[in-house]
């Protein structure tokens, strides 16, 4: 039986992650933190599922191609064993079909359940978040922002990568919505608003820390590790 959340987990997300990003995604050398933003988003989105399958096929390509060298021992071995683990993984949707509507799977992983398994802190305004990877240069959190509510004006010290999973966010002159990504770079300062009607929750990956524009913020950024 086809499930509402099914078919939404199957829709192709409005806002897209770039081919850069997920080119080092498919290549390995995607930071952690980011990393898990765009495991996330493709367990949501086909369309970037696709994506990933392309490159990933143009990359092996591309191997082929390469000079040969000498394996380490045991590599064949370990090859086998790995594809027999990802051919017991569940489909990306799998979770969402069986229910969990809010975290995918990757997410799950990390926090080791569903949504009810997040351990929320608050960060002020009604909002709470719980820290998922943090790695001192790269930091991976999930956010709860209640529907309606003005996050504070910051800018960034590098790539912030912003992914919807409920409810829905405004950004300037775009919304985004459930399996939409929000990329801002240190160039860009903005304030996003949770949508009215829904609270939001988002998976959040950023470089370095947040750079606020006000006072309080500011002063609160040590304790709240933004």
């Amino acid at each position: 039986m086809t499930t509402e959340a099914t078919l939404q987990a199957a829709t192709p997300a409005a806002h897209q992650l770039d081919e850069e990003i997920l080119a080092a995604y498919a290549a390995g050398t995607l930071p952690e933190a980011l990393a898990i933003v765009v495991a996330a988003q493709s367990s949501i989105c086909p369309v970037t599922r696709e994506r990933l399958r392309e490159l990933e096929a143009i990359g092996g390509g591309l191997l082929a191609l390469g000079e040969s060298r000498d394996m380490a021992l045991g590599s064949f071995e370990a090859t086998l064993k790995k594809i027999a683990e990802q051919a017991q993984e569940p489909e990306p949707d799998a979770a969402v079909a069986a229910g969990c509507t809010v975290l995918p799977e990757p997410i799950r992983e990390y926090v080791g359940g569903g949504i009810d398994a997040v351990r929320w802190r608050p960060v002020g305004m009604g909002a709470r978040q719980a820290i998922l990877h943090d790695s001192g240069e790269a930091s991976a959190r999930l956010l709860y922002i209640p529907a309606g509510t003005e996050l504070p004006d910051h800018g960034h010290k590098g790539l912030e990568m912003t992914l919807v999973l409920q409810g829905a966010f405004l950004d300037g002159d775009a919304r985004y919505a459930r399996g939409d990504v929000d990329v801002a770079d240190e160039g860009m300062e903005h304030r996003p608003i949770a949508d009215v009607g829904e609270d939001c929750v988002c998976l959040v990956a950023c470089e370095g820390k947040l750079k606020f524009s006000g006072l309080l913020p500011r002063l609160a950024q040590p304790f709240i590790g933004i």
